[in-house]
Formats: structure tokens, C-alpha cells, sequence
């Protein structure tokens, strides 16, 4: 039985429940207000909502998966809470000439998020699970951080309740920096119960990420990477979490963890056009001091019991894995395919050639695929299998990692005028997953071609892990289109060169489903993206 360590008791099986129950009582002893905070992430934030769907999944398949669908790395023909229609272009241009709509009514994925917004939708608004999952979790930090103080550890009590604080402290950043990069306008909420109906900006809402991060990095700062700390960590991660690169992190590692998300969250949230020098530089000196290669990072892995994840259908590869040419739930996307470089041994790895496999075609085409993911890759020595359905062989990435980090510092360093700088991180990465590629360093490309040295890299090497849809964002792509790409129309006709208009919100409202029971107060930011 999987079991984790408790403050020098043991238990026999996975300590992870709704932090509903315990009770509050309960959770003022040592063991509950460990077992509370660590539901509060893994289950709260990661698992449990009154309303999933089963098609699309939990958190790390269905509202991560809606980042990838946006961002065009997979695709879905499924209709559950809008799948289909929310990663439907409006407009493909193939290469005759021939432009196919989006056949779906009302057209447009604006039109679309703005017609099924709504309350009565329950658990089928595409809008409402991110927001959902990421305030439950704050919700049960909030808890944590008023009840902590009165907690009576026995030894070391103040080491062990900084613990606990800086655990909390550290989500509810996490929490704050999903919610201010997808939602037009959140809410700050702090307090152990209730919610308040001030809403504030997506830029105050990372803010408050910021200031969570910071009071997580002070505590950090005051604990020793031994002893109490270490015991208390280690009974917050379940320990099917604790191998691998996940495991119970140092202080210093931890750090490194908050500043790869410091670095995300001033990235991901500003168009390529719009950085400044001085955010550039922000990014190269928080990515100097980020994740490094060896770090201990925060992971989810499945067990036999499905504690935390399915192995064959927790993750974004396990559900696009599928025995036949269509693939699982979700499909392969072709520019996927089209941004591994000829040659990179990745691409070799870990997808096959099938025939063509055709959708339904009222809900679209970019879905028609003629690539599978493959379980467990094709076995070439060192390069990165990216699905394993395998219990516990899938290793999910949970916050920042190493290859997110490299990637950001290559970015900067490019965007500075230290290109073969950045381009020697890519070269350095790629190695690292056994992509077998010539290095791309000191070879005189131009800006225009280290930039897209490193579009495609981040496209390849952190496909399925929900960057796409912020890449796509902020390098304007859902704007301005993608021409030159792979394309399978309705009959089977494979197009090298169509060109797709995505035309996607950037960010989304805020969902119906809190309008309605927490109104707007008298004062608030806009709810509504006026894009």
C-alpha cells in the first residue's frame, strides 16, 4: 500500500481526503492540519469538483486540456462542455483557396463563450473549472493560515507551523497566477470563509500571486532544509509523489521553484511585441535562480488505485493515447507534428503515421489527424517517452521544471541580443531529451530565426503540459493566424499549406457560475473581456 510519513507516525495508505473532512476540529491537531493542507492541494485544487465531466477529466486533462486544445497541440471531435467549439477556428484557408468556417453556431469562440457562460450550465461551462479547481485551493489555504498558529506541535512547533505556512502561502501564488492568466478579472480573497464580491484586475490578481510568493520565499528563507521542516514536507507530498524529480524539495530548491513561476507569470502574461528590456531582464535574472537540472520539483504520479490520477486517462497524453488510428479522446494535432524539426529523434519516439482519420465535419477540421501518440514510446535509447500508461510511470509537472525555466532563460537572453547565448540552452535542452538534432548555436542565425529556433522547441518540449495556449497568445497567433500549416479537410486531402484564423479570446470572463451567487460590488474591475 502506498503510505506517506506523518510526523513521525506512518499510515498505511494514501492520507489524502476532501479537506472538508476532516472537520475544523480535527484540523487543529498536528496530523489534521497536515492532512487538510495536503487535500487542499491535491484534492481541492488538482481532483475533486461537484461537477467533472468524465470525457475531458479533472483539472490536468480537462482545464489544462482546454489550454492545449486552444493552443492547437491536440485536437477533440467531443462536444462535452464545448470541446469541440472552443478550439474551432473561424476560418481555414486551404490550399485552393477554399475557406471552410467554423461550421458551428454562433461562429465565432467568442460568441461561443458568451452564449454557454451561463449558470444553468453547471459542470458543462468550459469556464468554470479552472476558476474552480484554483479557488478551492485557496480557499482551503486561507483555512490553513488562520488555524496553523493555534496547532500544538510538540517539537520544534514554530519550524513545523512555517512549514505549513510557507505551503500555503506558495499555492495560494500558484493559485492567483492560473487565475490572473486565463481570467479577465478575479478576486482577492484572503479570508478563512466566504468570498467577497470585489472583483480587481487579471494584473492585481498577479500581483497578489506576487505577494504570496514573496511572504512563501520569507518563510523559506528562516527555515533549515533538515529536521522538522523536511518532516512536515514530507508528509504534505504523498510519497507516491516523492521519486523522480518530485520529492521532498530544500528550501533553496523551493525558492527556485517560486521564481521559474515569477518568471511565468511576467511571460506568459505579455504579447512578445509588448516586452520591455527591463522584463527581459526581470526573466534572466529570476531564471538565473530558477529550477536547475537537478532540483527536486512538485509532481503528481498515478498508482494502482487512481489515488491521484489515472494512468491511463489522468494525464493529457494518456488521454490522447488511443489503439486505434483515431487516437483517444483527444487527437494529435498536425502543427504539433509540424514543429518537431526533421530529424529529432523525439518525434521518432513517440508518434506514428496512421491513416488519415476524419471527424465529424459540423464540428470542424483541424482535428483530422493521421498521427498516434504511442504508450511507452519506441524505445530509443535517451530520447523522452512523453506517455506511459504505466502505473506510476508518468511523471506529471505540477508548478515550474527545468525544461520550462532553460526555455524562458533561452527566450530572454535571444530577445537581449545574446542570441547564440539562448540558442546554446536549446541546443543544451534538446540534448538533454535525446532529440539527436545538429546544435543550432554559432551558426549566425538571425533574431527572426532564433525566435523561431525557440517556438518550435517550446512547442515540442513542453507539448501537453498547458503552455500552448499562452504561447499562442502572446505570440498573437490566436490574433493573427497561423499560415503554412498541416491540414486534413473533409475529404482526406492533406494540405501543406492552409492557413488558420483562430481569432480566440485572450483571456477569459470571469465565470457565470460566481457572478450569480457573488455579484459584482460597487467599484469592481469589468468582468467581461471587452475583446
Amino acid at each position: 500500500m502506498v503510505g506517506i510519513a506523518l510526523l513521525g507516525g506512518c499510515s498505511d495508505q494514501l492520507d489524502i481526503q476532501n479537506p472538508n473532512s476532516p472537520t475544523p476540529a480535527s484540523a487543529k491537531t498536528p496530523r489534521g492540519i497536515v492532512a487538510f493542507a495536503q487535500g487542499g492541494v491535491y484534492v481541492n485544487g488538482f481532483y475533486e469538483l461537484k461537477f467533472v465531466d468524465g470525457v475531458p477529466g479533472r483539472f490536468w486533462t480537462g482545464a489544462i486540456g482546454l489550454h492545449e486544445i486552444m493552443g492547437d497541440v491536440i485536437g477533440v471531435e467531443a462536444a462535452n462542455i464545448y470541446l469541440n467549439q472552443i478550439g474551432c477556428p473561424d476560418e481555414v484557408v486551404l490550399d485552393n483557396g477554399t475557406t471552410v468556417k467554423n461550421p458551428q453556431s454562433p461562429n465565432q469562440q467568442k460568441n461561443l463563450i458568451r452564449e454557454v457562460n451561463q449558470n444553468a450550465n453547471q459542470g458543462n461551462n468550459p469556464l468554470f473549472y479552472e476558476w474552480a479547481y484554483m479557488y478551492a485551493m485557496n480557499s482551503t489555504m486561507n483555512q490553513i493560515l488562520t488555524l496553523v498558529g493555534d496547532v500544538p506541535f510538540i517539537n520544534n512547533g514554530e519550524e513545523r507551523k512555517n512549514t505549513l505556512k510557507a505551503w500555503a502561502y506558495f499555492w495560494k501564488g500558484f493559485a492567483y497566477s492560473r487565475i490572473g492568466s486565463m481570467y479577465y478579472a478575479g478576486i482577492i480573497n484572503n479570508a478563512p470563509a466566504g468570498t467577497n464580491g470585489n472583483y480587481v484586475s487579471k494584473e492585481a490578481i498577479l500581483a497578489e500571486a506576487e505577494k504570496n510568493f514573496a511572504a512563501a520565499e520569507t518563510l523559506l528563507n528562516g527555515l533549515a532544509s533538515s529536521g522538522a521542516y523536511k518532516e512536515v514536507l514530507g508528509a504534505l507530498i504523498p510519497d507516491i509523489c516523492q521519486v523522480g524529480k518530485g520529492g521532498v524539495l530544500t528550501t533553496s530548491e523551493w525558492i527556485r521553484n517560486i521564481n521559474t513561476l515569477r518568471a511565468r507569470n511576467i511571460l506568459v502574461n505579455t504579447t512578445v511585441a509588448k516586452m520591455t528590456a527591463e522584463q527581459w531582464n526581470q526573466i534572466i535574472t529570476l531564471t538565473a535562480n530558477g529550477v536547475g537540472p537537478t532540483d527536486k520539483i512538485f509532481t503528481i504520479r498515478s498508482n494502482d488505485n487512481g489515488d491521484l490520477m489515472s494512468a491511463s486517462s489522468g494525464n493529457i497524453p494518456a488521454k490522447t493515447y488511443g489503439s486505434t488510428a483515431q487516437g483517444g479522446t483527444y487527437k494529435v494535432s498536425l502543427r504539433l507534428i509540424q514543429d518537431f524539426k526533421p530529424g529529432d529523434q523525439r518525434l521518432t519516439n513517440n508518434f506514428k503515421t496512421t491513416a488519415a482519420w476524419i471527424g465529424n465535419a459540423d464540428r470542424g477540421t483541424i482535428f483530422n489527424t493521421n498521427y498516434a501518440l504511442l504508450d511507452g514510446g519506441n524505445k530509443i535509447e535517451g530520447t523522452v517517452v512523453m506517455c506511459n500508461l504505466a502505473s506510476g510511470a508518468y511523471e506529471l509537472v505540477v508548478a515550474g521544471s527545468y525544461e520550462e525555466n532553460t526555455l524562458m532563460r533561452a527566450e530572454a537572453l535571444i530577445n537581449t541580443s545574446n542570441i547564440d547565448a539562448g540558442l546554446a540552452l536549446i541546443d543544451q535542452l534538446r540534448t538533454s531529451q535525446g532529440a539527436g538534432l545538429a546544435a543550432v548555436s554559432g551558426t549566425g542565425l538571425s533574431l527572426a530565426e532564433a525566435r523561431e529556433e525557440l517556438r518550435r522547441e517550446r512547442r515540442v518540449a513542453l507539448a501537453f503540459k498547458g503552455f500552448a495556449f499562452y504561447d499562442a497568445r502572446r505570440w498573437e497567433v490566436i490574433k493573427n493566424g497561423r499560415p503554412g500549416s498541416l491540414v486534413i479537410d473533409s475529404k482526406g486531402v492533406v494540405n501543406l499549406n492552409a492557413t488558420i484564423k483562430y481569432n480566440f479570446l485572450d483571456y477569459w470572463d470571469v465565470p457565470d457560475n460566481e457572478l450569480v451567487y457573488n455579484p459584482p460590488s460597487a467599484g469592481s474591475a469589468p468582468v467581461k473581456n471587452p475583446g
